[in-house]
């Protein structure tokens, strides 16, 4: 059962008490990511959470590492394109000491100069090695070729010129603009009573800011094809189409689409590209869903001598299953499979508490159990057959990386 509680401030508190286990997860949810950001400070959202770690008014960096350490728990931290989350899954006695860590580093973090420059030159490293991987950086690629100058197309890490810029009045700043009463959600779950709520009120419930989060603009869908040329052993290739927004009604229909399509090992591009050509080691197909609008992605690594094939062989895949539809066994098995993975993820604290938390900052709303397995139920052959006729058309994006930087001849 989810209590929902709103501070008079405006801070939300959502607790799921779960006497079963004993263990706690406490997240701190804001609503600010690399979409709230300019060209000018891209990378703020996830420098400031770097930062967060790197002492408080009371506490070295090493005492905040050691202070979850000691007690056998885990505190860390993730930003996303709308979010970022500062997390701790420690045991049920130890939730108030957790509590009080995570709020002494959201409110009094001092920013210190040299703590500045010394996480600079992580987060350099961290740029360097993103841009070492490259089929992680064509995912990024990808976003720029669907969402163009839009602040969905800027990269989470931001860039070193960006990342040069930041300093301990630019962080505040940021801070008094995102990280106000209304953009925050505390998420808990785990073995905790009702009264937790009073805990984390009495840290988060009183403070204020003068500020209000700025409204975003929806990007329009691009069908840019982009190639970068970099020294690599394979072509790493993402192909991306137009998908639903978070909360959107067709999600379920569309969670099975992709599972169909990529999402799995019995997927069509896995047996097809995978298991029938011994194209790919690696091919999937993965849907992100923002507050105004999705993208749905296929991703396959090759040797630049079969790109054109694995393209093709990709193309064709959508195509016939846009023409020809799903089956029944598919629809099936894919329902089972969707409704076990939900089911083995409410097992994890973690996983509650981000749902929750995820759920109160995009949604507001919270749907039980029973109502979400009767909606992948209710999913029909026909809504997945429409669904992809809407979504697979000739407006595609295209991105690659590899040693030519020339696109696959269709």
């Amino acid at each position: 059962m989810i209590t929902k509680y709103t501070c008079a401030n405006g801070v939300r508190i959502v607790l799921e008490p779960i006497p079963t286990v004993r263990s706690v997860a406490i997240g701190v949810w804001v609503g600010t990511g690399s979409r709230y950001e300019t060209e000018e400070n891209n990378g703020i959202s996830h420098f400031l959470e770097h930062m967060f770690f790197k002492g408080t008014k009371t506490r070295s960096a090493r005492e905040i590492a050691e202070s979850f350490d000691r007690i056998g728990g885990q505190v860390n931290a993730f930003t996303s394109k709308e979010y970022t989350c500062y997390y701790a899954k420690v045991l049920d006695e130890h939730a108030d000491y957790a509590l009080d860590v995570l709020a002494d580093m959201f409110f009094n973090s001092i920013f210190d100069e040299e703590e500045l420059k010394k996480e600079k030159n992580v987060v350099y490293e961290e740029i360097k090695m993103y841009e070492d991987t490259p089929d992680d950086i064509v995912h990024d690629l990808l976003s720029q070729a669907a969402y163009g100058d839009h602040a969905l197309a800027y990269p989470i890490l931001g860039t070193e010129k960006t990342l040069g810029t930041f300093t301990s009045e630019t962080l505040r700043n940021y801070i008094n603009q995102y990280y106000t009463p209304d953009n925050i959600v505390i998420s808990i779950a785990g073995n905790v009573s009702e009264e937790f709520i009073n805990s984390v009120q009495s840290y988060f419930g009183s403070y204020e800011t003068n500020h209000q989060k700025p409204e975003v603009q929806a990007p329009s869908f691009l069908d840019k094809h982009f190639a970068r040329k970099k020294d690599t052993e394979q072509a790493h290739l993402c192909i991306g189409f137009p998908g639903l927004p978070f909360g959107d009604k067709k999600v379920y229909a569309l969670t099975i689409l992709n599972s169909i399509l990529g999402g799995s090992m019995s997927s069509r591009l896995f047996q097809e590209v995978r298991e029938e050509r011994g194209l790919a080691y690696s091919v999937f197909s993965y849907h992100s869903s923002y507050q105004d609008n999705g993208l749905l992605t296929v991703y396959g690594g090759t040797g630049q001598s079969q790109l054109n094939e694995l393209y093709e062989t990709i193309m064709t895949t959508v195509q016939t299953l846009k023409q020809d539809g799903i089956t029944q066994k598919e629809l099936e098995n894919c329902k089972e499979q969707l409704k076990g993975n939900l089911m083995l993820s409410l097992e994890s604290t973690n996983s509650r508490m981000s749902r929750n938390g995820k759920n109160e900052l995009m949604l507001r709303r919270h749907r039980s159990l029973d109502d979400i397995i009767d909606s992948v139920n209710g999913v029909t052959i026909n809504d997945v057959n429409n669904l992809a006729g809407d979504i697979f058309t000739s407006n595609h994006s295209i991105s690659l990386i590899n040693a030519t930087g020339e696109l696959p001849k269709s």
